[in-house]
């Protein structure tokens, strides 16, 4: 008795590992990202690598817990939502969306294929140190860092690298 439970502990912790340090996957909800992501794809997400502007990432909203489990004064668990968007632009850079087109450091941004409308007007801002600044690829149906609720994320709340579709099996491929 004491193999198997020792052997399910052991499974266990690593499979945290894993998923904490190196990959995990998850599953798309919404067309925000269409038609580079189709609801309902599951996704390889890798934890490990610099951030880089324009790659797909699993990202996280402030003030966004799902559930919070206080368990005592010093230890909470807590369950985000997480999201996939773009990562349009790093700490330092310059954001702009002029006339539904989208500039960083005051240079056009060629629009993802198929997003939509284009995105109304958001006003030029130089993102601070620590900021990371999301959109998804369906600009006119995406939730993002042009909302006043969620603004340009922390480095904490990128989660990870989007780095292929696993399902459905017809739709299999590295995710640009």
């Amino acid at each position: 008795m004491w193999n198997v439970g020792a052997s399910v502990l052991c499974a266990a912790a690593l499979a945290l590992v894993i998923s904490r340090f190196l990959f995990f996957f998850v599953r798309v909800k919404g067309g925000s990202m269409e038609n580079t992501l189709k609801n309902g794809d599951v996704l390889l997400v890798t934890r490990r690598g610099k951030y880089r502007r324009g790659e797909a990432v699993i990202c996280r909203y402030p003030r966004r817990a799902v559930r919070t489990l206080e368990i005592n004064a010093l230890f909470t668990l807590t369950w985000h939502t997480l999201f996939v968007k773009r990562l349009v632009a790093l700490p330092g850079d310059a954001v702009e969306i002029r006339e539904g087109q989208l500039y960083v450091n005051d240079s056009p941004v060629p629009d993802p294929p198929a997003m939509g409308s284009p995105p109304r007007d958001y006003a030029r801002r130089e993102l601070r140190r620590n900021e990371y600044f999301v959109m998804g690829d369906n600009r006119r149906s995406s939730h993002d860092s042009r909302a006043h609720d969620v603004g340009p994320i922390a480095e904490t709340m990128l989660q990870g690298h989007v780095k292929a579709v696993l399902w459905p099996l017809n739709r299999i491929r590295w995710v640009q």
